[in-house]
């Protein structure tokens, strides 16, 4: 697969903070449809660091593979578009992966599937470390590829930032 130079550069941006930090990496997606995994794991070296990642696009894979649980899946305030979920898939990931950092990634790239109060564009992360979990939300323009091609560069940058809060390895 073809990806931007900056997105490659990216992807080996995090990779190397990774390595240098002895970081074990995961991630699980959903809107994504595997292109953080696919970034990632373009960059020669990558099995070092990163272990793997989960594409859980329906919801029964986000609650059998990364232990979603159903009510917030099947609540109507809640739903796999939220910050619940994506906190969820990240500690699914990292439980499954024994991942010192996870990315998590859900959302709707259209261009249908919009939800009330969800619009297409809207895509929940999660990163998950040995500290905790933080979500974050975005709002993405653009139709379907680009709405993906968004939220891998928002994932990527995500990682990276959470690798600077982690000290350089013994």
């Amino acid at each position: 697969m073809a990806f931007s130079a900056e997105i490659y550069r990216l992807a080996g941006s995090v990779l190397a903070a990774a390595r240098k930090k002895g970081i074990r990496l995961a991630c699980a997606e959903s809107c994504t449809g595997g292109l953080v995994a696919a970034a990632l794991t373009e960059v020669p070296g990558s099995s070092d660091v990163f272990a793997g990642g989960v594409v859980s696009y329906a919801l029964d894979a986000k609650e059998h593979i990364l232990g979603v649980e159903p009510s917030i899946l099947h609540a109507s305030e809640i739903g796999a578009v939220s910050s619940e979920c994506a906190g969820a898939m990240a500690l699914g990931a990292s439980e499954l992966f024994s991942a010192d950092l996870t990315v998590s990634v859900t959302g709707i790239a259209g261009p249908g599937g919009e939800e009330p109060g969800k619009p297409v564009g809207t895509v929940w992360f999660a990163c998950r470390t040995p500290a905790g979990t933080e979500t974050d939300t975005m709002r993405f323009s653009g139709d379907r590829a680009e709405v993906r091609e968004q939220a891998l560069m928002h994932a990527l940058s995500l990682l990276y930032g959470h690798l600077a809060d982690y000290p350089p390895s013994a």
